[in-house]
């Protein structure tokens, strides 16, 4: 029985890997507007990497630039490029997975940012200082679950998420989770990599996130939704939240699952029409800044 679970997944990948080796890449680089003091930046890079402006704090979340994630094919180009970028002053990865953990992307942005000024900060879950610590960072921090972080009126707070944070098989130790960034009136909520669970109510309750930034794919087959959410989760975690705006992720870059490319935002915008919600969906094409205004 082993034998045959193991050969069945082994075609799945190899469906998977052929896939993307014969779709073309599709999308280009932009150049990020800059919000000013009074607005929100939000550019979406692709997958789950982001480009946030908040308080004045420049921010990169789960940066990944890579054209291959070993041997699956990138489809959506980076909406911009780091030589693009300002200084940052605060990168964050959510978890160790190597879609979200892209060592190469975090290395590049921090000699980026030192050669405008200054290395960032950079903060991840609990147990992943070790694989970050030589990638030229002038700080590194590590937070559990509900710890804070605070920088020049910045907050950043970690949440919980059902996901798991090994970087290989059975390193199961390491901390995963999202986090909600604050300042002033403005907060911006990451959820990293996450089945639906019922910590979205607490995370709305404790943390009131303006901005919710929810991943949407990687849902089929059935068995994907213990650690990610479906379109119908993530706005149902939306809803629990109580946030303001929701901000689709992980979804049309990699092939991670057998879902159609083009199937998670068909499957969000009816869901959000069902649910009365479809002017609080912003989603947002690779490279194309939005911005909010701070309430």
């Amino acid at each position: 029985m082993l034998n045959i679970t193991l050969r069945k997944k082994a075609r799945q990948f190899s469906k998977l890997v052929q896939h993307s080796a014969l779709t073309p890449r599709t999308g280009k680089p932009r150049i990020p507007v800059m919000a000013r003091p009074t607005q929100t930046g939000i550019t979406f890079i692709g997958h789950s990497s982001f480009f946030l402006q908040i308080g004045g704090h420049n921010l990169v979340i789960d940066p990944n630039f890579a054209r291959w994630l070993f041997v699956l094919k990138r489809l959506r180009r980076p909406g911009l490029r780091i030589r693009d970028l300002p200084r940052i002053d605060i990168v964050l990865v959510s978890h160790a997975h190597f879609d979200h953990l892209h060592r190469p992307s975090l290395r590049a942005i921090a000699r980026h940012s030192r050669r405008l000024g200054q290395s960032p900060i950079l903060i991840v879950p609990g147990n992943v200082r070790d694989l970050v610590s030589d990638l030229d960072y002038r700080q590194i921090i590590e937070l559990e679950w509900w710890e804070e972080y605070r920088h020049r009126g910045l907050t950043v707070t970690h949440t919980p998420s059902k996901h798991w944070g090994a970087r290989i098989i059975r390193d199961m130790h390491r901390g995963f989770g999202g986090y909600v960034m604050a300042h002033g009136q403005s907060s911006i909520y990451h959820a990293g990599d996450t089945a639906y669970f019922n910590g979205f109510h607490e995370i709305g309750a404790r943390l009131h996130p303006e901005i919710a930034l929810l991943p949407i794919g990687a849902y089929h087959p059935a068995s994907f939704r213990n650690v990610h959410t479906s379109p119908e989760d993530a706005v149902r975690a939306f809803l629990d939240m109580g946030a303001r705006w929701m901000i689709p992720m992980h979804y049309g870059t990699f092939r991670l699952s057998h879902e159609p490319m083009n199937e998670p935002l068909e499957r969000l915008e009816s869901e959000a029409v069902r649910q009365g919600i479809r002017d609080r969906v912003a989603i947002l094409q690779e490279g194309i800044t939005r911005l909010f205004s701070v309430s």
